[in-house]
């Protein structure tokens, strides 16, 4: 397939650059065959031809923390207090984690890849729960399958707690160790936790022993609200980095989600061994656990973007970032620097997990998007930032293509049956909504 006419946004990851170039982008075999010129005109007739007409074309969007589990979670009946962040998991999360079958895992995560692709979202960082008896084993296998069959790549993992009591949490964590087992170079896998506050000491431990052996990362919510830190420091006399240090899970493939009420000397520990800290500002403003100090994270700590499964746009989420940061009182020239940061350290940490994610140059996998967005002024790498908040993301997605296949064109799927994955889509929601109406 040949994409003409576009602007490229070819990324310079040692210079920290993107550089837009117009013209051709021509796909085989599932590589970039060739970047060419727009004056060339020069077109083999074999080839699929499809005119992008002046729209920007970039490497996909990742989404560093999603819930898959919770896509069916829409106008759900609640029945309980939702009046502060642990009445909120009681009554809606914790509930809705423990009605969910594998079929209705599967249908969330049907749900997931149409809103995912919709948004330019081909890899994900997904962290699931599913603790009903007989919900446990197989679920990610299950998510792995769905995410496959669409094209997109992912990085499961499975919430360990012990909320449930101890055999939903050695189930957890062999589900963990049995995904990490059969890795491919398209699903990968992490060791999921779900929060400090919901965790034991002898628990912690069983996990380290599996993330010593299989070399896992952690994937895990820190300091979403203040209970977690306060319980934390109430139980066992310490910070929040300094027990996940004291059982080595801390390592450079590990994500540590919302860290909201995290302090100095945890910032000292994370940054000392090198994991990322990835932000859900939706959810934050959602459940008022309030926002981190953006500006006094140390510049060392690598920042990502999520959206704790509330949606699946992850660009809007770093469009709130760089807002919060301004409204925080940080200058435009700090908070466009804070942008650039966080945009080149998520093309870093995403490598750890796929060495492949494209730079948008010959030879690079065919994985990219395009935006509906036909630049109004120049488009340079010097003004490349401008164009990125205040013109692209506010516009759709044209197209998709992942690994040379392409999944959505004209902003309609091409490679999915949308009307059958929502009919199943919504036989497994009313199911659950059935459940929540019957508690």
């Amino acid at each position: 397939m040949l994409f003409k006419n576009a602007l490229i946004c070819t990324i310079d990851a040692e210079a920290q650059t993107v550089e837009p170039f117009s013209g051709h982008l021509l796909i085989n075999n599932g590589r970039i065959e060739r970047i060419f010129s727009s004056q060339e005109t020069d077109l083999s007739p074999d080839e699929t031809v499809w005119d992008l007409q002046g729209r920007v074309l970039t490497v996909p969007n990742v989404n560093f923390h999603e819930h898959i589990y919770s896509r069916l979670a829409k106008g759900l009946p609640t029945n309980g207090p939702m009046d502060n962040f642990v009445h909120i998991l009681q009554t809606l999360w914790w509930k809705l984690d423990r009605f969910l079958d594998l079929d209705m895992v599967q249908a969330s995560a049907e749900l997931a890849i149409l809103e995912a692709i919709r948004h330019g979202v081909t890899y994900l960082f997904d962290h699931h729960a599913s603790p009903a008896p007989g919900a446990v084993k197989g679920s990610l296998q299950r998510i792995a399958g769905t995410l496959q069959k669409a094209g997109l790549r992912g990085v499961l993992a499975f919430e360990v707690s012990d909320r449930n009591g101890p055999e939903i949490a050695r189930e957890s964590i062999a589900e963990n160790a049995d995904f990490a087992a059969g890795q491919t170079s398209e699903m990968k896998a992490m060791m999921g936790l779900h929060a400090p506050f919901t965790l034991s000491d002898a628990t912690l431990r069983r996990v380290a022993e599996i993330v010593r052996s299989l070399k896992l990362g952690i994937h895990i919510h820190v300091a979403e609200d203040r209970a977690d830190v306060e319980q934390t420091r109430k139980e066992h006399d310490m910070g929040i980095a300094q027990r996940l240090q004291s059982f080595n899970l801390l390592n450079e493939h590990s994500l540590l989600i919302h860290g909201v009420h995290l302090g100095d000397e945890d910032y000292r520990i994370i940054r000392e061994h090198g994991a990322a800290l990835a932000y859900n500002p939706d959810s934050n403003l959602n459940n008022a656990v309030g926002l981190p100090h953006y500006a006094a994270v140390p510049e060392e700590i690598p920042i990502l973007a999520g959206t704790d499964g509330m949606h699946a746009n992850v660009l809007r989420s770093l469009k709130q970032l760089f807002l919060l940061y301004r409204h925080q009182g940080n200058s435009f020239d700090k908070a466009f620097a804070w942008l650039h940061k966080i945009f080149f350290d998520q093309i870093r940490f995403v490598q750890h997990y796929f060495p492949d994610f494209p730079l948008l140059h010959q030879d690079d996998r065919a994985d990219f998007i395009v935006w509906d967005y036909v630049p109004p002024t120049p488009f340079t790498g010097k003004n490349f930032w401008g164009h990125y908040i205040y013109g692209m993301m506010e516009a759709p997605i044209y197209s998709v293509v992942q690994h040379g296949e392409l999944l959505l064109h004209k902003r309609n799927f091409t490679s999915l049956d949308e009307k059958a994955l929502q009919k199943n889509i919504t036989r497994q929601g009313k199911r659950l909504f059935e459940r929540f109406k019957a508690e």
